[in-house]
């Protein structure tokens, strides 16, 4: 049996993310790589040690008709290449957020689920081992207040600079956070009351940069449990915010970072628990070998339920742009 054959569009820093795990895997052929700059392509392919490198993705997969594809564009060009790889039958990975527009995710989603291929969206942190320790404490009590925080630093490329072709910092990076809460407690958000504020990034620190600087945002789950996100873009070194996770209950707390670790509090003292294991490689073993295998049911990034996700987001963005609470509509 031929290998199944494995595409790439874009090539740019998440997309090199994935190829560092996709290189591992011997049971797949790496034929293509394609982005709107042939050199970048061309340096995957070189990496890659296979393939061929394209401008063009619709000509990419007449020329090498690929059983799978890594999405890995920006968000505000979503559409046009997932609707082609949905109509050819192509099995994708998409990066996250799937879209910028309400009516765009939807229809990206009607149109998968019509189509029967396997599609799972880029939220890997679903795949770290110390969820499983996350969950059993959620289960043990009721969870009655989470506070999610995360301030990186300034956006490199260039399409990260504006809000409408970004999605801006809560929908483009702090998602992963979102995502999580959503994840571990296995509960829906239904109103947010996002606000966001500028005036502390500099156009001497990066010119032409429309974009959110920091913003809170306050969340209610169908359950009850209540929620705050802190945003922001305009962290200088890791000492201005400690990015984590709290999950509280009425006599106990859990800290959560990202791809890092947990820590209890409770009334054994502070118990720790440290990451064992790439996420984002599992997350991607898993999708390929779903391909392989024709079984999705192992991914839990699911393309359906990693739109809820970026659902999520979107509506705090509208909330910031009407000053209103905003009920989340999937």
């Amino acid at each position: 049996m031929a290998m199944k054959k494995l595409a790439m569009i874009g090539c740019g820093n998440i997309a090199e993310y994935h190829l560092d795990h996709l290189v591992q895997f011997k049971d797949i052929e790496l034929a293509g790589f394609c982005d709107v700059l042939i050199d970048r392509a061309e340096a995957f392919v070189a990496k890659a040690e296979s393939g061929k490198a394209y401008s063009d993705f619709v000509r990419m997969y007449d020329d090498i008709k690929p059983d799978m594809v890594f999405i890995c564009i920006p968000p505000g060009v979503r559409g046009y290449v997932e609707f082609e790889t949905i109509r050819r039958g192509i099995h994708m990975f998409a990066e996250k957020p799937l879209a910028l527009d309400l009516n765009l995710g939807r229809d990206m989603v009607r149109r998968v689920k019509e189509s029967g291929i396997i599609a799972a969206g880029g939220f890997q942190c679903r795949y770290d081992s110390i969820n499983a320790p996350a969950r059993e404490f959620i289960k043990k009590q009721p969870i009655l207040h989470v506070a999610g925080s995360r301030v990186d630093g300034l956006p490199k490329g260039l399409w990260g600079r504006t809000k409408y072709t970004s999605g801006g910092q809560l929908a483009e990076r702090s998602i992963h956070q979102m995502d999580i809460m959503r994840y571990l407690l296995d509960d829906d958000p239904v109103i947010v009351f996002s606000v966001a504020s500028s005036g502390c990034i500099t156009e001497e620190e990066i010119p032409g940069f429309f974009n959110d600087h920091y913003s809170t945002t306050l969340i209610t789950f169908k359950s009850g449990t209540t929620a705050t996100m802190i945003a922001g873009y305009y962290g200088q070194t890791r000492n201005c915010w400690d990015n984590k996770i709290t999950f509280g209950t009425r006599t106990s707390r859990m800290d959560y970072k990202l791809i890092s670790g947990l820590t209890i509090y409770d009334e054994n003292g502070e118990t720790t628990i440290k990451s064992e294991r790439d996420p984002g490689l599992e997350s991607d073993r898993t999708f390929v070998e779903a391909v392989i295998s024709g079984d999705p049911s192992k991914i839990r990034n699911p393309y359906a339920d990693a739109w809820k996700s970026v659902a999520f987001c979107l509506a705090c963005n509208e909330s910031m742009r009407t000053g209103q609470p905003v009920k989340v509509e999937y």
